[in-house]
């Protein structure tokens, strides 16, 4: 029934053209011709005298045919599969060789951060072997801790706290009465501790994000929820609290650069204290939506009067010159001032009469407010906002970048009392703007805090950081609006000596807080944690920041990077463009 083949060719070209061409049959005892297979003569020529095995070629059916066109198509995906999988495994053994050997030549290329910098005892504490072998090789770590965002952080016992809460006393309060007695002051000490009236008229306001999970906190009561640790090691009892005149005796403990101030509560169970939901600004009025003006103070593009003759008296302290007189406002001006503010305020609140004294609510949390008279008529006013919390943002639904212990800042610059510029503190950068450019309400600068990081902007929106397309962003709106004036601790500060005063707006206020050298939060959590991750040399959980002191308030330009790098004031506001960041300075924000 079949005829012999003695060359496998042509059993080959036999089998391509029956997928390719007509799928002719092939007659017992003949060879297929040219015309048939459109194949050249040497493909259907017999090899009589080559001794080769026989192979019999039945007769061609249509049945045999599909059978060999699936059998054919199902060899080919195997192919297509197994080049895929040599591939990736080229490609896994490739990266895992190259990480090992720059691991052994050149270990600081994987120091990113602070935390990168225990790398080794962080992957130790892990008890699972594979966890820390895909941790060492692949840089993923904890991966049986992930967990996807799913409504809000953590679960929070109502019960449980509530009444926790209710039987706490809270005798923190009375430590921010703790300071010095101004009794003591002369004219000249007391001439020190002035702060000059229009760095209050230009105070900035603060929209927080409306659905804040947590919102503004008080540094008194934070240390009073808090253990001091050494790393990892608790150098005081749970019950003897740090307190705002003593907090700068940690320093004892090698300078002070690995203590800790560590949360006596699990972050994820939401503790009141680190939420701060009873510190959202609160005002006598009960509207809820706000209509606002058709100008909100901002002017885009070249200022009138804004020379380079005239910026070059402010923009750099360093390189000033000539001093000049600063400029007092009087009673008339301030009084002013306020009527501005009332009318503008009253017009975003679609026109009805505003009852209270400030712009925006009150916080029971108080802001902090540091002044530095910087010579040559340049006064920078640093206001200070605390939070207890940190929450950090999503990349494909996986949170990044928590932290317990959170410091943003503004800083107004002044030259001649006449505001100048600002600068908004956003993860370890931030964005400098011209006074001008800024939205205001009245006189007063309105700034955004966004959700959970509470970096700071200057208008509403998605502002992405970072990474491409918006994987990393932040997110403002029109929430609440806070009024840090109605609520704040005021100093004025000699960085030469390193003397901080408390001022006469708030006389009693101590000071030794100021110079803890610590971190005020929780160090980066272990492996071992059940809490903490790490995936692109990204953590979960990092250390808690630096305090006021450390955010370079000695800086010759408004931003806070090196003084040597350039400082880029805009005269407008770009929306949606990222953050100028700065690795060096601005730990923790």
């Amino acid at each position: 029934m079949g005829s012999s083949l003695r060359n496998p060719a042509v059993l080959l070209c036999a089998l391509i053209s029956t997928l390719v061409i007509s799928r002719p049959t092939i007659v017992p005892g003949e060879c297929p011709t040219a015309a048939a297979l459109s194949l050249d003569s040497h493909c259907i020529e017999p090899l009589a005298s080559t001794g080769i095995p026989e192979i019999t070629v039945y007769e061609h059916t249509p049945h045999r045919s599909s059978a060999l066109i699936v059998y054919v198509d199902s060899l080919q995906q195997m192919t297509r599969k197994a080049k895929a999988t040599i591939a990736v495994l080229s490609t896994l053994i490739a990266y895992v060789s190259i990480n090992s050997i720059i691991h052994v030549l050149r270990p600081a290329a994987f120091v990113w951060s602070a935390e990168d910098r225990e790398e080794r005892s962080w992957i130790a504490s892990s008890r699972s072997w594979f966890d820390r072998k895909s941790c060492r090789w692949l840089s993923i770590c904890g991966a049986a801790h992930l967990q996807t965002v799913h409504g809000e952080f953590g679960h929070r016992d109502l019960v449980g706290w509530v009444n926790a809460q209710d039987a706490e006393p809270e005798a923190w309060r009375s430590w921010w009465l703790s300071g010095a007695s101004e009794s003591k002051w002369d004219a000249e000490e007391r001439a020190r501790r002035q702060i000059p009236d229009y760095v209050f008229h230009y105070a900035p306001l603060v929209h927080l994000y409306s659905g804040e999970q947590f919102w503004p906190g008080d540094i008194a009561e934070h240390l009073h929820h808090t253990t001091p640790t050494l790393n990892y090691t608790p150098i005081q009892a749970q019950w003897d609290h740090p307190t705002l005149v003593d907090l700068d005796e940690l320093n004892k403990w090698e300078r002070g650069r690995h203590v800790f101030l560590t949360s006596n509560d699990d972050v994820k169970t939401r503790p009141p204290w680190l939420e701060g939901d009873k510190n959202i600004p609160q005002t006598d009025g009960n509207n809820k939506e706000e209509s606002w003006a058709d100008w909100d103070g901002r002017i885009d593009g070249d200022i009138p009067g804004d020379t380079e003759e005239d910026r070059a008296k402010w923009y750099d302290f360093q390189l000033q010159q000539e001093a000049a007189a600063v400029h007092e406002s009087n009673d008339d001006e301030y009084f002013q001032a306020q009527q501005v503010l009332k009318e503008e305020i009253r017009k975003r609140y679609g026109g009805e009469k505003i009852y209270d004294d400030g712009a925006g609510g009150r916080s029971d949390a108080p802001a902090i407010l540091v002044v530095m008279d910087k010579g040559n008529g340049i006064v920078d006013a640093f206001w200070f906002y605390f939070y207890s919390f940190n929450l950090g943002n999503t990349v494909v639904n996986v949170r990044f970048g928590n932290h317990v212990g959170d410091w943003e800042h503004c800083l107004v610059r002044f030259h001649n009392g006449k505001p100048k510029a600002l600068f908004f503190s956003a993860h370890q950068g931030g964005e400098a703007y011209s006074y001008e450019a800024v939205e205001k309400l009245g006189q007063r600068p309105v700034i955004y805090s966004a959700e959970g990081s509470h970096a700071m902007y200057a208008s509403t929106g998605v502002h992405e950081y970072i990474l491409p397309w918006g994987l990393l962003h932040d997110v403002t709106d029109r929430g609440p609006l806070w009024d840090p004036l109605l609520n704040s601790q005021a100093y004025t500060y000699d960085f030469a000596n390193e003397h901080l005063r408390a001022s006469t707006f708030s006389p009693s206020a101590p000071t030794e807080w100021f110079h803890y050298r610590g971190h005020w939060g929780d160090k980066f959590y272990p492996l071992g944690d059940s809490r903490q991750y790490r995936f692109a040399g990204q953590y979960h959980f990092v250390n808690g920041p630096l305090g006021p002191k450390f955010k370079h308030l000695n800086r010759h330009k408004v931003c806070q990077g090196p003084d040597r790098a350039p400082c880029v004031i805009k005269n407008y506001i770009e929306r949606g463009k990222r953050s100028q960041r700065w690795g060096s300075s601005g730990m923790g924000e």
